[in-house]
């Protein structure tokens, strides 16, 4: 039996409840990971990290479920990580083929609906950020990469935390409309900020499930993670 590590950010003010949702998000994966023992650990819980890494071998793979490969992935998770040699996987929202696996979910539930894809706007809600650019730009290379593989009506942006804000995003959108939340697991902002922004601008389409929590991305996480334990 091999062992994988998904790491999450977390929630500082609260680390309790993230903590139990990635550790049955990891439960989801291991589930599909047949001969890998799927861990969890987000990086706001004090302890969790290293009690997680205590309980794993050193070889054993660390998969960051981040949307993107910004400061957290490239710099605190090393540093917290120190000496051990445990190999840091490129993160969720990194994936070359993560547009692809969105595209053939939303061509699944335009089918289940009878919607045509030209005669639907799509909404991504993401989390955006006041000091980087780089959480709004990877947001924007999926979205432009998404439209290449399937023709919609109209494919906006909307932020948490910079402009355009997700109501302006949502504003003047119909029922035959779908919200995707662009975010690696569901937290505060999936459950506070993102519903009441699209209360705000009275959207009136469906809200997915968010990017990490779909099940094609899920199965290919359990992939990913299969592949290369079997590769070692």
């Amino acid at each position: 039996m091999t062992h994988a590590l998904i790491v999450t950010h977390g929630q500082p003010s609260d680390p309790e409840p993230a903590e139990a949702v990635l550790a049955a998000y990891a439960a989801d994966v291991n589930a599909l990971c047949a001969g890998v023992s799927v861990h969890s650990a987000t990086l706001a819980a004090p302890g969790a990290l290293d009690s997680a890494l205590d309980k794993i071998p050193g070889d054993a793979v660390i998969y960051p479920l981040f949307m993107a490969k910004g400061w957290f992935v490239t710099d605190v998770l090393p540093k917290r990580i120190g000496d051990r040699r445990n190999p840091i996987l490129d993160p969720l929202g990194a994936d070359p083929k993560l547009p692809q696996l969105v595209a053939q979910t939303l061509e699944g539930t335009l089918q289940d609906k009878d919607w045509r894809s030209q005669e639907t706007d799509l909404v991504i809600a993401a989390h955006g950020s006041g000091r980087s650019r780089n959480p709004s730009a990877v947001a924007t290379a999926f979205g432009d990469t998404l439209l290449q593989l399937i023709p919609l009506g109209s494919l906006r942006l909307g932020f948490v935390e910079e402009a355009p804000s997700i109501s302006v995003a949502a504003a003047g959108t119909g029922a035959q409309t779908l919200c995707l939340p662009f975010f690696a697991c569901t937290g505060g902002h999936v459950l506070e900020d993102v519903p009441q922004e699209l209360s705000k601008a009275k959207f009136k389409g469906q809200v997915l499930p968010v990017v990490g929590e779909l099940p094609l991305v899920q199965q290919h996480i359990a992939s990913v993670l299969k592949a290369f334990s079997s590769s070692k």
